[in-house]
């Protein structure tokens, strides 16, 4: 049954993810807002399929604070990517740069408000990330990061990436990690049935020490492992 659900999945989802990507493209001249509805419509296409065709049950605990908050959310598969639109409404997402060199949609991605992550940039980059990511929150966005920078698999508890306390000290915000556990689901050829799960943690406050911040978030980010 498994194998039958992912052979119906990969057609339809990236089939009609091809038009959106193009719709994406064609609805930046009329606007961010219709590229947002275009983005928002790819979220829930995406957790439509994952439900219906996959047989994936996609259940939330707790709540995001409505207030500017840094988001930091685990990473086991492109499930969790792909569903930030839907999750977060129009969050500003800090994203692989070379993600933007994709045809079509990383000139998309730019226009939306994607924060391009340029790893080995030093501290040049870093001062221009979080120019654009100050630039977001004013927007009143809510700004998301994968603290570990890769997928992780399931059950893996990596260091944080050294970039995370940096942005979190100069952009000053509190901290609301996001555990989730895709990986033995969605992050495989044969896609299995079953439960994700995001578990929303405590809000960490601002101003936190580096070893501290990390602790916290690090421990939060694999509750569900």
């Amino acid at each position: 049954m498994a194998i039958l659900r992912s052979i119906l999945f990969y057609p339809v989802f990236y089939g009609v993810s091809a038009l959106l990507v193009v719709a994406s493209v064609l609805a930046i001249p009329f606007g961010r807002s219709r590229l947002r509805h275009v983005v928002a419509t790819w979220g829930v296409w995406h957790h439509w399929c994952v439900t219906h065709l996959l047989g994936i049950a996609i259940i939330q605990e707790g709540v995001i604070p409505d207030e500017p908050v840094l988001i930091a959310v685990k990473h086991e598969s492109y499930f969790e990517a792909i569903d930030m639109p839907r999750l977060f409404g129009f969050p500003a997402v800090f994203a692989k740069k070379e993600l933007f060199a994709i045809p079509g949609w990383g000139f998309s991605a730019k226009v939306y408000g994607l924060i391009p992550v340029a790893r080995d940039g030093g501290a040049r980059a870093l001062r221009t990330m979080i120019s654009t990511a100050r630039a977001r929150i004013a927007e009143g966005r809510p700004i998301v990061l994968f603290p570990e920078g890769t997928r992780v698999v399931h059950g893996d508890k990596p260091p944080l990436q050294s970039g995370f306390a940096g942005i979190y000290k100069l952009l000053g915000l509190p901290v609301v990690p996001v555990a989730v556990n895709s990986g033995p689901l969605y992050h495989r050829i044969i896609k299995q049935s079953g439960t994700i799960t995001y578990r929303v943690g405590e809000t960490i406050p601002a101003g936190l020490k580096r070893a501290e911040v990390e602790a916290r978030v690090h421990e939060a980010l694999n509750a569900l492992n």
